[in-house]
């Protein structure tokens, strides 16, 4: 028999989905432990400096890597996602979609040497030649196939142990602040081996097809569009640290860097639900199901709500004792930083919903495109006004302003093809709870002072306080659904 989910109106099948949720959901709860076991290590053994070095090199090696992928994560996993039942098309697509990214990529690397060569800064040099893995990385990426057949379990057990056995190798051989070129080394050997070793298993799924220069320029004009939101994200995702660099010092570099990190780790819970969401969406769009696609629009966005809420408050009260503990007393005043960047958690939540699963999938790539230019223009703006002077602080209201600009931009697009009104409704009955946990925990730190029995008591405060407060808005919403994974 089959079985249903229902949801104020909405028929939702059982798919694969939530199978393919919870995988992506375990690997990213594998990404918070594991840097939750050597942040601390790296930041006292490489100091502030050393991790401003490698944030610093990363950002650069990164954006051209990036600049070599020319799009193809969004558009190569969406027009798979269209193809998963046609092995002919889908075949003749991969390739003609992956010797464009190599080479874009190729390209890229060539830029990269002549920076090393020409531009480079004689104290970042060797740090950066190793940071040449991470654009090489990019020449042979083929995840985006893989998110787009939903084969999620292959992508996910080959990085979990890549990223296990990197952190062990990390605690084995770096051991004082001089070797950053092998913590460098470990980190981004690691990702280039990584997207290698996936490319045996492409047999199974596709059929050896030579590329045409026809079928390259079709799928490179529409590369392109997905292409400059790629390189407006990087602008105020990435720059941010090369604009501290230049503007700042590295030490500040090292401080933004720590405060991201805190940031983006718990965020993997949701990008989990959109590289999911991308590929099922597309397909459903594709083949004219549009009630079921609205009706997991709908239950995302409430689930979005409830964890972006939980996050950005949870983060918010423990970020005061948590960063001298965390990281060491040199990153103090990143628990100032943590707690003012906190409401992007809310703002990428909901953006995340509104992008992956209906703007990309519906092929609206213009508003996309400037919804991120908005976001790259504002926050290049502030962080020219205000790092010299603020250094990461400056960087980090830059990104608010940013993220913020973009929710706003992406919500006012939808307001007139989706219920916007509805999922207000539906996430602002989180709201109130996750304020309430915010002021419980800050009490708790208050009290006990920074300690890391004063962060533990606080995490699991936080965590009774607001799963006690949503626990009668879940049971009244979603009784049928959790009484179905208690039985399983």
């Amino acid at each position: 028999m089959k079985q249903y989910y229902y949801m104020r109106g909405y028929n939702l099948k059982k798919t694969n989905v939530i199978s393919n949720f919870l995988y992506n959901s375990v690997y990213q709860i594998l990404l918070i432990i594991l840097p939750l076991i050597t942040t601390p290590y790296i930041s006292r053994v490489l100091e502030a400096d050393g991790v401003g070095t490698y944030s610093y090199t990363y950002s650069i090696a990164y954006c051209l890597a990036l600049v070599g992928m020319l799009g193809v994560n969004n558009y190569g996993n969406r027009t798979v996602a269209a193809l998963q039942n046609d092995r002919q098309k889908r075949s003749t697509a991969f390739w003609n979609i992956v010797t464009l990214q190599m080479l874009t990529t190729a390209i890229m690397v060539v830029v990269y040497c002549v920076y090393l060569v020409w531009f480079c800064p004689t104290e970042y040099r060797l740090v950066s030649c190793i940071q040449l893995l991470t654009v090489m990385a990019s020449f042979v990426d083929v995840n985006w196939f893989f998110f787009g057949m939903e084969k999620f379990k292959l992508t996910v057990m080959r990085n979990a142990v890549v990223r296990l056995l990197t952190v062990v190798a990390i605690f084995m051989f770096v051991k004082n602040s001089s070797q950053v070129w092998l913590y460098t080394l470990l980190m981004v050997g690691g990702h280039f081996i990584s997207n290698l070793i996936i490319w045996p298993f492409l047999k199974k799924e596709i059929d050896i097809v030579k590329p045409s220069f026809c079928g390259m320029k079709q799928h490179f004009k529409q590369m392109i569009v997905l292409f400059i939101p790629v390189i407006a994200v990087t602008l105020y995702n990435k720059m941010d640290k090369i604009m501290i660099g230049l503007l700042s010092n590295v030490t500040q570099n090292g401080f933004y860097e720590s405060t991201e990190r805190i940031i983006t780790v718990p965020m993997g819970l949701i990008t989990a639900l959109g590289t999911v969401m991308l590929p099922r969406m597309s397909s459903l769009f594709a083949s004219g199901d549009k009630g079921k696609a609205r009706g997991y629009i709908r239950l995302s966005m409430e689930f979005v709500c409830f964890m972006g809420f939980a996050l950005m408050f949870g983060i918010a009260g423990v970020a005061k004792e948590f960063s001298p503990v965390f990281f060491g007393t040199e990153f103090t005043s990143v628990g100032s930083l943590i707690m003012l960047i906190s409401p992007t958690i809310f703002f990428k939540c909901w953006a995340n919903v509104i992008r992956t699963q209906y703007l990309i999938p519906l092929k609206y790539d213009k508003p996309y495109v400037i919804s991120v230019w908005i976001g790259a223009v504002i926050n290049l703006i502030i962080n020219y006004a205000l790092i010299g002077r603020y250094g990461a602080a400056g960087a980090v209201v830059g990104t608010i302003c940013a993220e913020g600009a973009v929710m706003i931009y992406q919500t006012w697009f939808v307001r007139k093809k989706l219920p916007i009104a509805e999922y207000l409704k539906d996430g602002a009955a989180y709201l109130i709870p996750g304020i309430i946990m915010f002021a419980a925990v800050r009490m708790v730190g208050i009290h006990f002072g920074v300690s890391l029995l004063s962060v533990v008591i606080e995490v699991i405060v936080g965590i009774v306080t607001y799963i006690g407060l949503c626990m009668h808005i879940l049971l009244s919403r979603h009784k049928d659904m959790i009484r179905h994974f208690l039985r399983r």
